[in-house]
C-alpha cells in the first residue's frame, strides 16, 4: 500500500515595489498599500511575501526574489529621480533562473509604453494618436494639430506627469504646450461666462 504524498508545497509569490532600507526592514503583508493583493493570494493558498526593492540592496533582494515561484512587480519607470534601469537588468537575470516575473521587463518595452496607443490605433480602442520621435518632429508637426483642437500630450514612458526628459527643446516645447493649454482653458471659461451673462 503506498503511502499518501504530501501536501505539495504552496506557491511563494514576492511582491515588489521600491523603497528604503527601513521601508524594507518594516514591510509586513498589511502595512502597505499593497495588502489587498495579499489578501487575495492567501485566498487562494498561495503564500506572499513583500520585497521592498531599491539598487543600494540590490543583491538581497535578488536572493530573496531566487527562493520565490513568481515576482509581482510594482515599480514606476520613474520615482524621485531613479529608474528602472538596474531593476530591469536584476528582474531578466531572475526570470532567465527559473521564477516567473510579471511583468517581465522584455514585455514592458513592447506594451508597457504609450507607443502601442499608437502601433494600435487602427484597432476598435483607437483614437486619433501621433507619435513624435525626436523634439524637432514634434516642433514641426504639433502645432498644425492643434489647429484642430486641444490635444493631450504624453511621454512614451513617464509618470505622474514627469519625465518631460533632459532635452531642455523638448522642456520649453512642453512648457509651451502647458501654457497653450491655460490659455484655451482661460478662453473656454470666458466663453461660458459670456454665455451665462448673455442667457
Amino acid at each position: 500500500m503506498h503511502g499518501r504524498n504530501p501536501d505539495p508545497k504552496p506557491y511563494k509569490i514576492a511582491i515588489l515595489w521600491r523603497g528604503d532600507a527601513d521601508a524594507r526592514q518594516a514591510a509586513t503583508l498589511q502595512n502597505n498599500r499593497f495588502y489587498w493583493i495579499f489578501e487575495e493570494l492567501a485566498a487562494v493558498g498561495i503564500d506572499a511575501e513583500p520585497a521592498v526593492y531599491d539598487e543600494e540592496f540590490e543583491d538581497e533582494v535578488r536572493e530573496q526574489l531566487l527562493g520565490a515561484d513568481g515576482v509581482l512587480v510594482w515599480v514606476d519607470p520613474l520615482h524621485q529621480g531613479k529608474t528602472r534601469a538596474a531593476l530591469d537588468a536584476l528582474l531578466r537575470d531572475v526570470a532567465a533562473r527559473g521564477p516567473w516575473v510579471s511583468a517581465h521587463p522584455d514585455v514592458i518595452l513592447k506594451m508597457g509604453v504609450k507607443e502601442v496607443l499608437y502601433r494600435t490605433k487602427h484597432l476598435g480602442w483607437g483614437s486619433d494618436t501621433h507619435l513624435y520621435r525626436s523634439t524637432a518632429e514634434f516642433g514641426a508637426a504639433f502645432p498644425r494639430r492643434l489647429q484642430s483642437g486641444p490635444r493631450v500630450i504624453k511621454q512614451n514612458r513617464a509618470t505622474a506627469g514627469r519625465g518631460f526628459g533632459k532635452s531642455s527643446r523638448f522642456q520649453r516645447a512642453a512648457m509651451r504646450w502647458r501654457l497653450c493649454r491655460s490659455s484655451m482653458r482661460n478662453a473656454v471659461a470666458s466663453r461660458r461666462r459670456c454665455r451665462f451673462r448673455n442667457s
